[in-house]
């Protein structure tokens, strides 16, 4: 179940990706990138990284795919701008995409063993939960330099931005 799971995932990232690519209209294409970003944030979460599946749809789905759909509105893109957009770009990417699939084929290739141990896997890895008490336990300093990093980042730009100080 898993395996078909995985596999219809990954042909919904993997279709949204390529109409990403030959998408004429550009809200059509972002929206498309947010179906991707989704479909791998479903990867994550049949990988047990929950953590990774909700950092995945809260950065990348959530705000990066609005701030692109507002510079998307804010361009008010017509039409006839878009005749003349050159399609080469898409078929160098298309050319590109396959050549990284025949890479790709070549690794699968070379393997031979698909075995695979379940005997010592550690099902604990990639909840949330352990990733918290390791956070706040044995990484609480490095975790909190980082924060207090961030603050100062925030301050400065809005130091910065501010004109009349």
């Amino acid at each position: 179940m898993d395996q078909f799971l995985f596999f219809l995932v990954a042909f919904l990232a993997v279709a949204s990706a390529v109409y990403f690519v030959f998408a004429r209209n550009p809200l059509y294409a972002i929206l498309s990138l947010i179906v991707t970003m989704f479909s791998i944030a479903g990867m994550y979460i049949l990988l047990n990284a929950q953590f990774l599946a909700i950092i995945q749809i809260i950065v990348y789905a959530g705000a990066i795919m609005v701030l692109f759909l507002y510079i998307l509105m804010m361009l008010n893109l017509n039409k006839q701008d878009e005749s003349k957009k050159n399609n080469t770009l898409k078929f160098v990417g298309v050319f590109t995409a396959g050549l990284l699939l025949i890479g790709v084929l070549g690794v699968f290739r070379g393997v031979t063993d698909n075995h695979i141990v379940l005997e010592n896997v550690d099902k604990g890895v990639g909840l949330t939960k352990n990733l918290g008490r390791l956070l706040f336990n044995q990484y609480v300093l490095p975790f909190e330099l980082a924060s207090i990093l961030i603050l100062a980042g925030i301050v400065g730009a809005v130091l910065i931005g501010k004109k009349d100080l």
